[in-house]
């Protein structure tokens, strides 16, 4: 059962009325929800662990129970019933209004029962105990407020939840009469209500008093579940308060708390912990000091030691980003990734820091099935299990995650004990029996029928850790999303779109001037926000405002959150760096060079690229020899001339590292006078370059290779349609106008045959590197047609790959491969390389049992292998590449990123491998407008090659820049990807709904995903959104198969019954949900055959 979360500040009549009358709106952030469970569990379990200790005592002394009853206790039933409604949420623990003169008077009259020790009233305790008990199972109130959002404050709350967890903290009588009460109540074994302060037998659930037996039953649960509790309290996301409430304030502190942790209300700090409390309320608020949420961070020279020692382990923490209290580790060891469950073990460290973590003790592992862990991605309804879907699905949704609790506990038939206990912890962790951290800390042979970790084999379990020190914070700690006033505070509340960050709170005065008064106007308007501090000490960042980005749905403004959230720098450069460009315009190349390089001006050199691109930078030549063989160039633009190293230019540019690909423009790294002038090579124009050249077979062997700076002038610029055009019609004679504008030294016959030739050089080079045992992990790509005035997308369609791309690439490989074996050489412990390592072994060893259960014979022994296995287990139909493009997705999720890396830091050789290209040394030469990396490459060459200055960058500056563009390439990636589910957010929301063939991915036990044909993009699909009279899940092997049965339309006609499985097509409609969320439907199988 939901118990009632009020703000400080809001009417607490008003809120009642609506408890009543109006059930909550379901909440908008889930990071609050899950805040919310986690705390609440764990002060029900508190304070059932507390009357429970009371109940003991009270059983050892064998007193009457009459004896204790207070005076309170003769006010009629309606009337006190009425009183403990008006308590519903003033404070988190006491929610009277009237907490002076009523509290003191009620703990009068309850000290002078106590002195009494009367017997009258038992009969009326026990009823009132009952009458407490009977309205509170029907209480299913929430903490949201009228619209949906969680109500918040500065200083939070707590709330307690059935008739033996009220708050005790209404009687605030003279400090000195609480160790008096305390006292008494155990000379003489009473049982108190936390809230009421009144004492009550315990009853069993038909209403009369429990056996010995039953008490004895529960009390050894209670003191299980207390020491599971305490084991589990360094680590546990029990200390957590809802977002959208904040931590008790001070001056506010629980009786029960006071009374666990030995003290009065009046005395200082917390000192005198008695042995139970085992320090957890050492940072009691009551003291001055709030309560400790999260561990302190590990001091450096232990994290250091203890890293030597192996006993803690270092890497880029990773969070689910529609699972958001899970996060992950990648092993060392290259097995299944280190498990962090919860938001407290996570210790405020956000997706991407660099964390250093402690792993926990066996016991606590996370248990693997043989049918996997769950997933509760189900809105609305029970959790799923993930290992229904194939390993690794990878879902793409827009907005907010799917995670929903369900938090409607029943109410308990053996009191508020155990089973609701049970039942909240178990939700609240989303814990199966396969969890991590099983319930309340215990150890899982603490609960009956749980599996103990420590007698399994590794095979069957994920390590699990906390996070002790975040050694890099990669996070760009700015965040987009809305603001929420809170009544009679100094600051509002910021919460986050990503759900993944927690809530900040901001001061009022960074907000706009009428925010306070018009505080409905901003609640669609999108503002940035950069989180400065996060206490241990709360479950709130804190944080100022940058800025206001515009209305939410809009494209400027969400594109302008998003690049502000990843980090990307789109100012403008600053007059020092554009003084380091050449000043009078227009530039020509000085006479000197001439010189140095070797001149090309004359040879047939031009570029393909996309028919958009501005920033040109590479180009092509072929020259055929007398002897059959081909010259053939890759010309890179000679970037590096232009940036000089330790200037503000080639500093600003070594921190943006890499160009960002929007859908709508290009976030340059390099100043637009370089971009798209002075190294783009534009047709017709001389040009700077750094050029590979070799002399070549028919059949792409390499006889000879050059290295050296060149002078080219491009003689045409052709797209890749018109380069594909070219390979597509070998016989024909283009004409001037079916080709953009080219050099009338070179005609367009010559452009064509050396077209030709580099695409026959191309497939040889290309099937030597697959025979040789290279691997393609192709993906859908999205591209859009945006209307040239309002840049709005008019339409899209699935970029496809042809022999064109083909072409280019497979010389800028050659020409990376060839640089890469050059730089190496020549500086063994300074080069710049990239290396791509192999999967992951265990996730590779689930892929293959899941494959081999569904019928596919799929080879992970080797890339070639694996690239042999896609393209030969998959068939020749018309869907075929569908299929492919399934099982890609499933087979990418094993693989680890490539990236850059300073030789000297890996001493061995085999490490230097690229997996997919199956190659020993490879680099990035050709991209030096928009990469970082290139630019150092390039440097490194000129140094080899003695046509240029030694670098002066030692080997760790070589390291340490390399992480730093394997962090903006990865940000990089993900801009683009937001950019283009932006874009077709908008798209669908614009000119939807949208129609397409779909093909299942992944089948849950309540959902299902599929992947939309027609534009690439994959969604989930809920059971319980569909007209279903029932579906049914089911197992073949590890084969997940689904029925759904839809209602029938009309009394007519009979139900229709679908089967689902993966690779299984069904038809959807794509609807718009909001500004910037859509979501699929499926069709039914009667409109599917019409």
């Amino acid at each position: 059962m939901d118990h009632r979360r009020q703000a400080k500040g809001s009417n607490p009549s008003r809120e009642f009325r609506r408890g009543q009358n109006h059930m909550a709106a379901p909440q908008k952030d889930a990071y609050s929800r899950l805040l919310s469970q986690h705390h609440s569990s764990k002060f029900r379990s508190y304070l059932n662990q507390f009357a429970q200790q009371q109940q003991q005592i009270e059983e050892s002394h064998g007193l009457a129970v009459s004896d204790t009853i207070p005076d309170t206790s003769e006010v009629p039933s309606r009337k006190v019933e009425n009183e403990m409604r008006e308590t519903g949420g003033r404070n988190g623990y006491s929610s009277s209004p009237n907490k002076g003169a009523k509290a003191e008077s009620t703990l009068s009259l309850y000290m002078e029962k106590l002195n009494e020790r009367g017997e009258a009233g038992e009969t009326l305790g026990v009823q009132q105990s009952m009458a407490v008990r009977q309205r509170h199972s029907k209480r299913k109130d929430t903490n949201t407020s009228q619209d949906g959002d969680v109500e918040s404050g500065g200083e939070g709350k707590q709330t307690g939840s059935e008739t033996q967890q009220h708050d005790a903290s209404s009687f605030r009588g003279p400090s000195v009469e609480i160790p008096r009460l305390l006292e008494t109540s155990v000379n003489k074994g009473m049982a108190h209500s936390p809230r009421q302060g009144a004492v009550f037998p315990k009853h069993s659930s038909d209403g009369g008093p429990e056996s010995v037996q039953e008490q004895d039953k529960k009390k050894k649960l209670k003191k299980m579940q207390k020491k599971g509790r305490r084991d589990r309290s360094e680590y546990s996301d029990g200390d957590l308060v809802p977002a959208g409430q904040v931590p008790r304030s001070s001056e506010k502190q629980s009786l029960s708390d006071r009374m666990t942790a030995g003290q009065s209300p009046g005395r200082g700090s917390g000192s005198n912990v008695t042995p139970n409390d085992n320090g957890r309320h050492r940072n009691n608020p009551g003291r001055g000091r709030k309560r400790q949420v999260f561990e302190p961070y590990m001091a450096p020279q232990d994290v250091s030691a203890g890293l030597k020692r192996s006993e803690l382990l270092q890497g880029p923490l990773r969070i689910n980003p529609k699972k958001y209290h899970e996060a992950f580790l990648p092993s060392p060891d290259g097995l299944r990734d280190i498990f962090i469950d919860g938001i407290v073990p996570r210790n405020r460290a956000l997706n991407g820091d660099v964390v250093v973590v402690k792993l926990l003790p066996r016991e606590q592992w996370k248990v693997i099935k043989p049918d996997k862990e769950g997933d509760s991605d189900a809105p609305g309804g029970p959790s799923e299990r993930a290992g229904s879907a194939a390993p690794g699905i990878i879902t793409v949704e827009g907005g907010s995650p799917d995670l929903i609790i369900d938090a409607q506990f029943d109410s308990d038939k053996d009191g508020p004990g155990s089973s609701l206990l049970h039942s909240s912890v178990k939700k609240l962790n989303l814990n199966t029996a396969g969890s991590a951290c099983p319930e309340n800390g215990a150890t899982p042979t603490s609960k009956p029928g749980a599996i103990d970790p420590r007698n399994l084999a590794d095979k069957f379990l994920q390590r699990t850790a906390k996070v002790v020190c975040i050694a890099e914070k990669k996070h760009s700690r700015a965040v987009t999303g809305f603001l929420k006033l809170l009544p009679d505070k100094e600051f509002a509340m910021f919460s986050p779109v990503d759900h993944r960050v927690p809530r900040v709170n901001v001061p009022l005065q960074d907000c706009p001037e009428n925010f306070s008064a018009r505080a409905a106007d901003y609640a669609n308007t999108l503002f940035v926000c950069r989180i400065t501090e996060w206490r241990d000490d709360s479950n709130f960042a804190e944080g100022r405002l940058a800025k206001s980005l515009g209305q939410a749905g809009e494209i400027e403004p969400e594109t302008e959150g998003i690049l502000t959230e990843y980090d990307v720098d789109f100012s403008e450069f600053s007059k020092e760096v554009l003084g380091c460009l050449p000043q009078s315009l227009p530039w020509t190349i000085p006479a000197e060079e001439f010189k140095r390089r070797k001149d090309l001006r004359k040879a047939c050199v031009f570029t393909i690229d996309p028919a958009t691109a501005r920033d040109l930078d590479d180009a092509l030549s072929c020259k055929p020899l007398p002897d059959g063989n081909f010259e053939v160039g890759v010309h890179i633009a000679d970037v590096s001339y232009f940036v000089e190293e330790g200037d503000a230019l080639d500093s600003t540019a070594s921190r943006r590292a890499t160009s960002v690909y929007l859908v709508q423009k290009v976030i340059p790294m390099l100043p637009r006078l370089l971009c798209e002038e002075l190294c783009s090579l534009n047709p017709m124009t001389d040009r700077l370059t750094f050029s590979v050249i070799w002399k070549l077979t028919p059949q792409g062997k390499i006889l000879d290779e050059w290295f050296g700076r060149t002078v080219i002038r491009s003689c045409v610029k052709l797209s890749y349609d018109h380069a594909q055009s070219m390979i597509e019609a070998p016989e024909k004679l283009f004409s001037a106008e079916e080709l953009p504008p080219f050099s009338p030294e070179h005609p367009v016959d010559e452009i064509h045959q050396a077209v030709l030739n580099l695409h026959s050089i191309a497939k040889q080079l290309r099937k030597q590197r697959f025979e040789g045992g290279a691997l393609r992990l192709d993906q859908l790509k999205l591209s859009f047609t945006l209307d040239r005035e309002s840049g709005m997308p008019q339409g899209c369609y699935i970029y496809k790959y042809r022999d064109s791309n083909k072409l280019v690439e497979e010389f800028m490989l050659l020409a990376n491969m060839a640089t890469a074996h050059q730089i190496y050489r020549s500086f063994p412990d300074q080069a710049l390389l990239r290396c791509h390592p192999p999967p992951q072994t265990k996730m590779v060893d689930d892929l293959l049992e899941f494959c081999d259960q569904m019928g596919l014979k799929l080879d992970f022994s080797s890339a070639g292998a694996l690239n042999r296995s896609l393209n030969d287990e998959l068939g020749v139909d018309e869907y075929s590449s569908a299929r492919k493009e399934v099982l890609t997705h499933m087979c990418s999720r094993p693989m680890q990123m490539a990236v850059y890396f300073c030789t000297g830091v890996l001493k061995a050789e085999a490490l230097f491998r690229h997996y997919a290209l199956n190659v020993p040394f490879y680099t990035h030469f050709t991209s030096p407008i928009r990469r970082y990396a290139d630019i150092i490459v390039h440097r490194l060459l000129a140094a080899s090659l003695g046509c240029g200055p030694r670098v002066s960058l030692c080997q760790s500056d070589v390291q340490k820049q390399a992480s730093h563009c394997n962090d903006k390439k990865m940000a990089s990636k993900r801009v683009q990807e937001l950019s283009a589910d932006l874009f077709f957010a908008v798209l669908v929301k614009e000119s939807g709904p949208l129609e397409s063939e779909a093909m299942v991915m992944g089948v849950l036990d309540q959902s299902f995903d599929v992947l939309v044909l027609r534009y690439g993009v994959q969604k989930r699909i809920y059971c319980n959104a569909l007209p279903l009279r029932d579906f049914h899940f089911r197992k073949v092997g590890k084969k997940p198969e689904m029925t759904l049965i839809w209602a029938a339309e009309s009394e007519t006609e009979a139900p229709v019954q679908q089967e689902l499985s993966i690779f299984t097509l069904v038809d959807v409609v794509l609807k718009a949900e909001g500004p910037m969320k859509y979501s699929a439907i499926l069709k039914r199988p009667s409109e599917m055959m019409s």
